[in-house]
């Protein structure tokens, strides 16, 4: 199973990405308010999938995504972005393997959730690390 961690600033939109998530038979393992909170919680929770929010993130992205990635090494790594402005996706191009528009509709960022995720060999044994 895809064990997620969501780090999004807005209650609801958390929420709503739990619900997606679970739908898509993904397990919330965790879920964060804050780019801090999510750097601190998210390598306990050793997830194979991490939703951030672009807005989360500083405008330079690159020291906070490898920051992310010495803590926690194996998750692919989503950035969630508002919509598609030619300044958020930079946030690739910084060790994030995709992004996802949140106006996209619910079926298409299902089916980008399962296209990122397809990768991810799931590790059964409840203690070590998943590896993708």
């Amino acid at each position: 199973m895809v064990r997620a961690f969501i780090a999004d600033s807005l209650p609801g939109e958390r929420s709503a990405l739990r619900l997606l998530l679970q739908d898509l038979k993904m397990q919330v393992i965790g879920e964060a308010p804050d780019w801090m909170s999510a750097l601190e919680f998210a390598p306990e929770c050793r997830p194979n999938l991490l939703l951030v929010d672009r807005s989360l993130l500083p405008a330079n992205p690159s020291p906070a995504i490898s920051a992310f990635r010495a803590a926690c090494p194996n998750p692919v790594v989503i950035i969630l972005i508002a919509q598609l402005d030619p300044q958020k996706q930079p946030a690739l191009w910084f060790g994030a393997d995709a992004f996802i528009s949140k106006n996209e509709p619910p079926d298409r960022v299902a089916q980008r959730l399962l296209d990122a995720t397809k990768g991810i060999s799931i590790d059964h044994h409840p203690n070590s690390a998943a590896s993708r």
